[in-house]
């Protein structure tokens, strides 16, 4: 498989002009027309080395090591074209883009298509950066023209001496230039440029939290609508404007308009852009009674709530999706520091900051003192290190903590009261707990919502990282976070309590209800070992102990050994609990002889108290950290623990050791007991509810299978595998099963879907240890990897899929 270009690149965007007008006269013959079409650039990009990077509808996207090929495969497209009845605008320009996994990142590929976008059907435009490699033989100067990316004006050259009418650069509108591009924000620009294309909406209003763009957002799609709009676009800021009355004269005074306001609009079609509305939103009922008087007129606002008018349609804006966030961080410090290359530290920082655009360009401004590691190191503490913008911008805007400083300014007393107890919450929280720890009402939460502090999605509210710091200040300042920090602990260790996914407890029948409570948890117990309340932590982790195994068991792992060290003199049952829960999170995270010592050290306390129960579930724990051992001591453990259970009539116990027996089974290299073993250990789990355990039995039923080469068992097997893992949201089980998924495949001899599933464990592995993964990757690795351009292929493709596509795929029959 061919790979993007690197280093100078030129692109070439090409699209049609008035393809809906071919449509309709060419009728049934315009699919021929397109597809001779589409034949003939495509003849002219190879010929000349150019990698289709992307088509949509009618349009290529085109890359080009060398800006010389990139000319002549245009012109030989247009001469190819020039005796049909389609007319293709073309438009190159060069820079040095970020290559990613996922294609091209940086403004190079939004100025060319932007220069394409102004273009005439048959005429071929160069950006300055192009000329400038190619010279001006056979190119014609243009001029300078502003494109609707905002930033300054543009060189443009046209290739051939053709005339062709004026480009379609802006013309009436008085937005103002801006300092950067326009980087990211596809899918948000389409939604707010679909909105503004309905003749129904009359008034738009982008709201969304302090720093998130809605500014420079509401800036490109006015001036992607401007030759919508007979009269105009015009902008209108209201950040200096103190007092409602004041907005209808600042309107005025962007029109040059003398006399009533609502006469000199009259008839005209024409798009305002408020930018700023939410200090000033007391004057909505005069731009209501102004749209009334004027039926051409729409309005586009930013504004951190609504207006409440009958006509209003609002779009919250989001953060940054990582892609355009590490873009947009890159074009950032890219022009504070020339040449700035990314690495392993950008996507990091862009998560830290929310990927919020101002966030990232104060960030991005760093590049010229700090390292991306130092930058990173001090974000742990965001705000202090987010100063420093623009000197030309306003103040609130020239630091983050000014953005949200200004809108919690704007709340009111007990709004503000509302608001500082929600920075305790870490990953969102219920309106239930809201009410708990912050005595929060949904009222007071709505109105925090409409003000784009909280955010609310489904049944969760949240903060964003940056705003939620903010709070903790707020809180602190105020003397209040020490109460508060107790009330969120006692919440939460009552929420685990009542799951309790330890070996006492449901161990893992409702995951369901922690998941999405794991960032609280995992504050709530570093609220109470900050304080020194390392009993209380030791007692909040015991009922936790398979949510670590199942989720994190190297952070599991690392919390268990800084809360022994530190707990002295523990309760002796609390104290065997700990050590068999510690012992389980080290073994699935390859500290075998430290497990093992700890399993022996935790029976010996059970036996010591007399709980024949807890004796029977460490024995189990103690044979499986055994059979590396002494497999004939394993053998004798799994035995005792398996007749206790039975005893005492636990069908979960006596799926443990049925299970244990099955890994002995396989180590001794009975395969076919071992299947049968585990068959029975799944099937009872699954009896229980005991899904971890049912996983972890399938997945070992999965490779006996393999081994057995009952190969059609062994897919069933792994499909329902890759089900359960995912509903307990079991990231390691989930890697095992794409692999075992993939040595399938290789037997089968379909290299391209092995390939897949391999690369897809690949990326990721990039995002972090995998348990016990690790220690086995070379072993499967000779069992799965295979030179051959199918693997190859299907391994790039793999490593460009999200972890959750690739177990869909997996999941698909045939």
């Amino acid at each position: 498989m061919r790979e993007l270009p690197g280093g100078t690149v030129t692109f070439l965007f090409t699209d049609i002009e008035g393809s809906t007008r071919l449509l309709h006269e060419l009728g049934d013959g315009y699919a021929d027309a397109l597809s001779e079409h589409r034949r003939a650039l495509r003849a002219a990009f190879v010929a000349h080395s150019g990698f289709e990077v992307d088509t949509q509808g009618d349009a290529f996207f085109v890359a080009f090591s060398r800006a010389r090929d990139a000319v002549a495969a245009a012109c030989d497209g247009q001469e190819a074209l020039a005796a049909g009845p389609i007319r293709v605008r073309m438009g190159l320009h060069t820079g040095e883009p970020l290559v990613t996994e996922e294609g091209y990142v940086g403004i190079d590929v939004h100025r060319a298509a932007r220069i394409a976008a102004v273009g005439h059907g048959g005429q071929v435009l160069l950006s300055q950066a192009t000329h400038d490699l190619v010279g001006s033989d056979g190119l014609r100067d243009l001029g300078e023209h502003r494109l609707k990316d905002l930033t300054a004006p543009e060189r443009l050259w046209q290739l051939g001496e053709t005339d062709f009418p004026p480009l379609r650069s802006l013309n009436q509108s008085n937005l103002p230039v801006q300092p950067t591009p326009f980087v990211g924000r596809e899918k948000e620009l389409g939604e707010v440029l679909a909105l503004l294309h309905d003749p129904a909406t009359r008034v738009l209003t982008l709201t969304g939290a302090g720093g998130s763009g809605k500014t420079r957002l509401a800036a490109q799609a006015a001036a992607e609508v401007v030759d919508d709009h007979e009269h105009g676009v015009w902008w209108v800021p209201l950040q200096a404007v103190r007092g409602p009355d004041r907005v209808i004269p600042e309107i005025g005074s962007a029109l040059g308009a003398r006399g009533e306001l609502r006469e000199h609009i009259g008839e005209r079609r024409m798009l305002l852009v408020l930018d700023n509305f939410e200090q000033v939103v007391d004057a909505a009922p005069q731009l209501g009674e102004l749209l009334s008087a004027c039926p051409g007129l729409r309005l586009l606002l930013t504004s951190r709530e609504l207006l409440r008018l009958a006509a209003e349609r609002e779009y919250p804006v989001p953060p940054l999706v990582e892609q355009e966030s590490v873009g947009f961080f890159l074009a950032r410090a890219r022009a504070a520091r020339p040449g700035f290359e990314p690495d392993e530290h950008v996507l990091p920082i862009c998560r830290r900051v929310d990927h919020l655009p101002l966030a990232l360009e104060l960030a991005a401004a760093r590049v010229r003192a700090l390292t991306t590691a130092q930058i990173r190191e001090r974000l742990e503490r965001s705000l202090p290190l987010l100063t420093g913008g623009a000197r030309d911008a306003p103040e609130r805007q020239r630091t983050l903590r000014g953005a949200i400083a200004w809108s919690y300014e704007l709340l009111s007393p007990e709004e503000q009261r509302t608001f500082r107890p929600l920075g305790v919450f870490a990953g969102g929280w219920t309106l239930e707990a809201a009410e708990a720890v912050a005595g929060a009402d949904v009222d007071a939460l709505q109105s925090l919502v409409e003000k784009s502090l909280v955010r609310y999605a489904g049944d969760r509210y949240a903060l964003l990282e940056t705003i939620r710091e903010f709070a903790l200040e707020q809180l602190e300042a105020e003397g209040e976070l020490e109460d508060v920090r107790r009330r969120h602990f006692d919440a939460y260790s009552a929420l685990a309590r009542s799951v309790d996914t330890s070996a006492e407890g449901d161990y893992g029948r409702h995951f369901e209800v922690l998941l999405p409570e794991q960032d609280n948890l995992r504050a709530a117990l570093d609220g109470a070992v900050a304080a020194g309340d390392v009993v209380e932590a030791t007692e909040l982790m015991v009922p936790l102990e398979n949510f670590w195994v199942v989720t994190a068991p190297f952070e599991g792992a690392r919390r268990w050994s800084e809360l022994l060290a530190q707990a002295g003199d523990l309760p002796e049952r609390l104290r065997a609990t700990a050590l068999r829960c510690y012992a389980g999170a080290l073994w699935l995270s390859g500290g075998y002889e430290e497990s093992h010592r700890l399993n022996l050290e935790s029976l010996a306390l059970f036996r010591a108290l007399g709980d024949e129960e807890a004796v029977a579930i460490v024995m189990h724990r103690t044979g499986i950290s055994s059979m590396r051992l002494d497999p004939v001591k394993a053998r004798e453990l799994f035995q005792e623990s398996l007749r206790i259970h039975r005893r005492l009539g636990s069908l979960r116990g006596e799926a443990e050791a049925t299970g244990g027996l099955g890994y002995l089974a396989m180590t001794e290299g009975n395969l076919a007991e071992g299947a049968e073993l585990f068959s029975q250990s799944a099937e009872m789990a699954h009896e229980v509810g005991f899904t971890w355990w049912e996983v972890g039995m399938l997945q070992g039923l999965t490779e006996a299978l393999i081994e057995l080469d009952r190969l059609d068992e062994a897919e069933l097997a792994v499909r329902r595998t890759l089900g359960l893992a995912r509903t307990i949201d079991d990231r390691q089980s989930s890697v095992g099963a794409l692999v075992l998924s993939a040595w399938i495949a290789r037997l089968r001899g379909d290299e391209e879907r092995a390939g897949l599933h391999w690369g897809a464990v690949e990326a990721e592995e990039a995002r972090g240890p995998i348990g016990q993964w690790e220690l086995e990757r070379e072993e499967y690795a000779a069992k799965v990897v295979i030179e051959s351009d199918a693997f190859e292929g299907g391994r790039h493709r793999g490593r460009r899929l999200s972890f959750a596509a690739a177990i869909d795929e997996a999941l698909r029959v045939g």
